[in-house]
């Protein structure tokens, strides 16, 4: 029985091994920020509950952060076709490589995300002179995330590269 399939047989999994990280660090990181976050809006609301409107954009930030795992996680998976073309052990390194950086800095990120949301909305409500710094700080723990994103797409792209085919 003849094989279609060309490339190294376990190099898949190595791909959808970055795929499943990509997506699972950045939920995780995801889920902490918004979790922690909210348990300060919701603490936050019992004092001023005209600020819980306000007060939502950690949670928001944090929701994204799933997002860009996702983004990877599609383009790693859509990627991974070894009937179709040649898929080896590069390609598949390159595509854990790809998906381990965007989770794991989803995962930072998120951890600083719930961490900052959480003391800045309990903050804000003592204090609303300090909205803009907690603003600038979720901007920068955002940006964690986003060169993880970048990383994961360069380190994706390099697939496909290891040999002329």
């Amino acid at each position: 029985m003849a094989s279609t399939f060309s490339g190294d047989e376990t190099a898949p999994f190595f791909g959808f091994l970055g795929a499943a990280a990509a997506l699972v660090f950045s939920c995780m990181g995801a889920a902490y920020g918004t979790a922690k976050s909210g348990v300060g809006v919701a603490s936050m609301g019992v004092m001023r509950p005209e600020l819980v409107m306000k007060s939502i954009v950690p949670v928001v930030m944090a929701g994204v952060l799933g997002i860009y795992g996702l983004i990877i996680a599609v383009i790693i998976s859509t990627g991974i076709n070894p009937k179709a073309k040649s898929y080896y052990l590069f390609d598949g390194y390159a595509h854990l490589s790809s998906g381990l950086s965007c989770g794991l800095a989803g995962l930072a990120a998120g951890m600083a995300i719930g961490i900052v949301g959480d003391a800045g909305v309990r903050a804000n409500a003592q204090q609303p002179k300090l909205f803009v710094g907690m603003i600038l700080i979720l901007i920068f723990a955002e940006a964690l995330a986003l060169y993880g994103l970048i990383v994961g797409i360069i380190l994706s792209s390099r697939a496909g590269q290891s040999r002329a085919d």
